[in-house]
């Protein structure tokens, strides 16, 4: 018995050092990270870890379901695509033709009506509310500095920082966008549950509006502009401004630091592919859901339009790419998650899942800001249209790991 007390007590004893250190050199968050990941088999963030998260919902209001296509379904994934969906873990693949479902596949357990993280694609929700909040005159423009909403930001270079900086990505903010670091302040962000004070404690270090340098904290900021500015929660916003205008079918849930908290803007909106596809079809549109304006068609340009000519993929909080001929703009998340915009075609495609493609490195000579997996889904889409030839494409070039 006596061995059994002290074998219990030298067990015990490390982890309460190890906790009281945590919580003494202020990364706490760390044990919330163990918990969710690592205790689940996992080495990142993944497609359902909402459910261990506090989330705010954003209410749908009168559901608008997709058409099908008259051919809807009608052909099959191409061998390349089904190879790709099974090494990257895809769990949904749209297409959307002419307003229609042309073709859907599901995999792992995953249907219609199955949420899954948005990652980053919340990036482009947040800058659409941005600007649907200056069309109300709740924000200036993009030129209203962010300190006028917060004080924190009104010395120094600091006092330069615009929420159209936030938006596109040209904030100065010293921040180290890395996943992988337990350290990082994008996972302090991720797992912590004091978002709004980490936010107001980082640094502007450059001059703002100068160039494009993507950090996720920069949503995460401009959505604290726009929950101060229009006196609701982004949820609510979100959900009177776009989920129940473009008749969204299902509730969606966007993780929250804590209970009753902020949301995590830059990411974390868990909701479906159909839902998610809705934005695709918005913008084709030019802002307009049948018939009813959501979004001014100018402020749908600007968002599509890179700020910086030395930076040609990003523009308001969408990525841009100029491929096959043909202007493509698309919403992006850290897994893979993409819904891709093609006005030339009046094509959306959808894919999300639990990894990525191989991305190329800055330091590699073929530097390409668009993942590889990007072109697969494009060219797969296209050939299962007949409209391109299986050999051809840049996605047949390009390894996925």
């Amino acid at each position: 018995m006596k061995f059994l007390k002290r074998l219990l007590y030298w067990l015990v004893l490390p982890i309460a050092l190890i906790v009281a250190l945590l919580y003494i050199f202020d990364v706490d968050y760390l044990i919330k990270a163990v918990r969710v990941v690592y205790l689940h088999g996992k080495t990142t963030a993944y497609l359902d870890d909402y459910t261990h998260f506090e989330n705010r919902t954003i209410q749908h209001g009168t559901a608008q379901p997709w058409a099908n296509a008259k051919d809807y379904n009608n052909v099959k994934g191409t061998t390349r695509l089904e190879e790709v969906n099974k090494e990257l873990g895809t769990v949904a693949y749209l297409i959307i033709k002419n307003d229609s479902i042309w073709h859907e596949s599901y995999y792992d357990g995953y249907g219609p009506e199955s949420k899954s993280n948005s990652f980053s694609m919340a990036k482009s929700i947040t800058s659409a509310a941005m600007f649907k909040a200056i069309e109300e005159g709740k924000i200036k423009s993009l030129n209203q500095k962010v300190g006028d909403y917060f004080p924190e930001f009104t010395k120094g270079l600091a006092a330069k920082l615009t929420v159209g900086d936030l938006s596109s990505m040209a904030t100065g903010l010293d921040w180290d966008e890395e996943y992988s670091s337990a350290f990082s302040i994008t996972t302090r962000a991720y797992f912590g549950d004091h978002l709004e004070q980490t936010m107001l404690n980082v640094p502007v270090v450059k001059e703002p509006g100068k160039e494009f340098v993507y950090v996720s904290g920069a949503t995460e900021l401009l959505a604290m502009v726009v929950t101060k500015a229009t006196g609701q929660t982004l949820s609510d916003y979100v959900s009177d401004k776009f989920w129940k205008p473009m008749g969204m079918e299902q509730d969606a849930l966007w993780q929250i630091d804590k209970k009753d908290g902020i949301e995590k803007a830059y990411c974390c909106i868990g909701s479906n592919a159909r839902d998610f596809a809705r934005f695709g079809k918005l913008f084709l549109h030019n802002g307009e859901w049948n018939n009813t304006k959501v979004l001014d068609s100018t402020d749908v340009a600007k968002m599509v339009t890179p700020r910086f000519t030395n930076s040609p993929e990003y523009g308001y909080g969408w990525w841009l790419n100029n491929y096959m001929g043909k202007k493509m703009y698309y919403m992006r998340g850290h897994l893979g998650q993409f819904v891709i915009c093609i006005p030339e075609d009046k094509l959306v495609i959808v894919r999300l899942g639990h990894t990525k493609g191989k991305q190329r490195k800055k330091t590699d000579t073929n530097y390409d800001t668009h993942s590889n997996d990007f072109y697969v889904y494009v060219d797969e889409a296209y050939k299962m249209l007949g409209k391109m030839k299986p050999e051809d494409g840049e996605g047949n070039k390009r390894e996925m790991k």
